[in-house]
């Protein structure tokens, strides 16, 4: 099989736990550095599957990379190739297929419930109606006309959607103990105060070990259907 194509955006952004899902389903996958000034490819047809991860910018922002990222997950659409976002990735995926990016009414940042909103979420979180996630952002997608929104959350309405074999998701289901550490350090340059959307450090490493173990139930769940839609070569 191609190799799977993950784009990092950010240097404390890699792809956590969803490269360790691929590596025990014995998928191959590349590291596309973009925070190093790498450009996208031009084409999807060197790879099975295309994920994209998150990054303190925004997909509004005037970047070298924005415009090639956009026409490489349309090209991908018209190819067949199922493509997957987290945060930064899933607002790509939505602007890629014309929907709208912009501010969300709050941050949210910490750990939060996610509820399905669509009997579509069964197919790919199975029965279960809600879990926790983790999230860090301040902006948020719309749906984009002719995809299915499967999740919300109390403070964001646009958790994630699917278009076809693709999932574009607001929440970091990838995430490690390490990674939440490391973006913990970075707390304060959020400038806002905690609030109900908001945890604090200490709130987010309380029980993080068995925190991540159950949301780690659902990213199986989700990957797993995702992986579903790769083509052999």
């Amino acid at each position: 099989m191609k190799p799977i194509a993950i784009f990092r955006h950010s240097p404390g952004e890699g792809p956590g736990y969803f490269a360790t899902f691929l590596d025990r389903h014995a998928l191959p996958w590349t590291l596309v550095k973009i925070d190093t000034g790498v450009l996208p490819p031009s084409t999807s047809q060197d790879f099975s599957g295309l994920c994209f991860m998150g990054g303190p910018m925004s997909v509004n922002d005037d970047l070298p990379w924005i415009a090639p990222t956009l026409a490489l997950i349309r090209a991908a659409h018209r190819n067949g190739i199922p493509v997957i976002g987290h945060c930064l990735g899933g607002q790509l995926i939505s602007k890629a297929f014309g929907g709208v990016v912009s501010k969300n009414p709050v941050k949210e940042i910490g750990w939060g419930a996610v509820a399905a909103c669509d009997a579509a979420a069964t197919e790919w979180i199975g029965d279960q109606t809600d879990f926790d996630a983790f999230h860090w952002h301040g902006e948020t997608f719309s749906i984009p006309e002719g995809a299915t929104h499967i999740l919300r959350s109390a403070h964001c309405e646009n958790q994630a959607f699917v278009y076809g074999p693709h999932l574009a998701m607001q929440c970091h289901v990838e995430m490690t103990e390490t990674m939440i550490d490391s973006w913990c350090q970075h707390w304060a340059q959020e400038g806002v105060p905690a609030s109900v959307s908001v945890q604090t450090p200490q709130q987010m490493r309380v029980n993080v070990s068995d925190r991540i173990t159950a949301m780690r139930n659902i990213a199986d769940r989700l990957y797993g259907r995702w992986i579903s839609g790769l083509q052999p070569d």
